[in-house]
């Protein structure tokens, strides 16, 4: 038998069943996008909210074995070190990883869950803080900066970011509230320390190795965990060579000029030793204002006293040149008060030997003859010829001109060996002596 073209209806049948099967199929797939959207609801409800019967009050385990939270840190900023008061400033991510099994989930397909920072309310968190801190606060531009990440297992990452103020000398994070018996805070065991890359200090050099250890500390309340991270830095010299070893090194040259000054120049050779005084006085001041007032002695206090100190020695040669090159005056002064005083003797013995013999004359009729040849034999320094005065002032001006002469070698050589010691022992010894530590 021929079959039968199809009917209209049959075409229309045809082709009106297949798009009621594609809009049939796309209702259901929204339906079931709207399901799962409301159901993601429901399951944080279920797995945290007021329905599951979780207590952010209880610590995970509880009355069991403590919760061991894994740390690490990302330093986006290290603020400049306030060397007066032993403080500096951190910008960090803090990242505190542990698992929480009431957290642990299968309902839901997704291996994590990244939530909404208004959810660490309803989760328990540890009590880690930095006990050194003198001021710190949350990022909260645009929003708060805190990442809560919930993984199929249990495990819960929790990140926040943190601008402290810290003192010196390293960051301890311990617990407050949970003894070890409820808490232990552990290093994660790669990447503890995180560094931004590019990171610089306006006068330090952030080192890469970083010392991660434990300090547990024990109150009369317990034992609580504690964590800490040191950081290696080492001072850049630019900054202290410009403003203070180089103009200190200069002033004690400029005092070493007055060793090339005549010495009869006496103002200009005591305003020039006053003047370097004064200065390296005023240079050592502010040096000590911009550093922390410590008991110990440090490296710029040893440069700064001894470069007074050769400052001062300079203006003291002066006045030791100065008393030598008048010797003769005060010799020749003294050689004349002895011969007047002499003289005056010998006057006041003959006006006395003479009244004594002119008294026996009288009496007896003896002579004053003898009287008078013994007053003669009194012997009386020789007045200084202008040929030994100069020949006496020549000699001490020689002495003095020595004194000036050994000095322009003497200072910088002493001056130079001290430098020696001093960077060898502050820039090599003291070096590798805190590198072995």
């Amino acid at each position: 038998m021929r079959p039968q073209p199809p009917s209209f209806f049959s075409l229309c049948y045809f082709l009106i069943f297949p798009l009621s099967i594609a809009t049939s199929r796309d209702s259901e797939a929204s339906r079931t996008t709207v399901k799962s959207q409301m159901s993601t609801s429901d399951f944080l409800d279920k797995l945290m909210g007021k329905t599951s019967g979780y207590d952010a009050r209880i610590r995970p385990h509880f009355k069991g074995y403590p919760v061991n939270v894994t740390c690490n840190i990302f330093i986006n900023s290290f603020g400049s070190i306030t060397e007066t008061t032993m403080d500096y400033r951190l910008n960090i991510f803090l990242r505190q990883q542990w698992n929480d099994p009431r957290l642990a989930y299968n309902e839901y397909p997704d291996n994590s869950l990244d939530l909404d920072p208004s959810m660490l309310d309803s989760i328990w968190k540890p009590d880690l803080f930095f006990a050194n801190e003198k001021g710190a606060n949350f990022h909260e531009v645009t929003t708060d900066n805190k990442l809560l990440r919930i993984f199929k297992d249990g495990n819960v990452l929790y990140s926040i970011s943190v601008f402290v103020e810290l003192m010196l000398p390293e960051p301890p994070m311990p617990a407050v509230g949970y003894t070890m018996h409820d808490l232990i805070f552990e290093w994660m065991e790669k990447n503890a320390v995180q560094v931004a890359e590019g990171l610089t200090l306006p006068q330090f050099v952030l080192k890469d190795e970083k010392d991660m250890g434990y300090c547990t500390k024990h109150y009369n309340t317990g034992k609580f965990t504690c964590i800490e991270v040191k950081f290696h830095l080492e001072r850049q010299m630019g900054y202290y060579l410009i403003q203070m070893y180089i103009p200190s090194l200069l002033i004690v040259i400029l005092s070493w000029v007055s060793f090339w000054i005549n010495m009869d120049a006496a103002p200009a050779r005591v305003a020039l030793g006053i003047t370097t005084v004064l200065t390296m006085t005023t240079q050592s001041s502010g040096s000590r204002a911009s550093l922390p007032k410590v008991s110990y002695v440090k490296a710029i206090d040893v440069w700064m006293a001894v470069c007074l100190l050769f400052v001062f020695a300079a203006l003291l040669e002066y006045a030791a040149v100065n008393f030598v090159s008048r010797q003769h005056k005060e010799l020749l002064r003294l050689h004349r008060r002895k011969r007047r005083d002499q003289e005056d003797d010998r006057r006041e013995r003959s006006i006395n030997m003479y009244s004594m013999g002119k008294c026996l004359q009288t009496k007896d009729g003896l002579s004053v003859k003898g009287l008078t040849s013994a007053n003669s034999a009194l012997h009386v320094l020789p007045a200084v010829t202008p040929m030994d005065h100069n020949a006496m002032k020549k000699k001490f001006l020689d002495r003095a001109k020595r004194i000036d002469t050994i000095s322009r070698a003497a200072f910088p050589l002493a001056f130079l060996i001290f430098n020696i010691f001093y960077w060898i022992i502050y820039k090599v010894l003291r070096h590798e002596d805190i590198h072995k530590r």
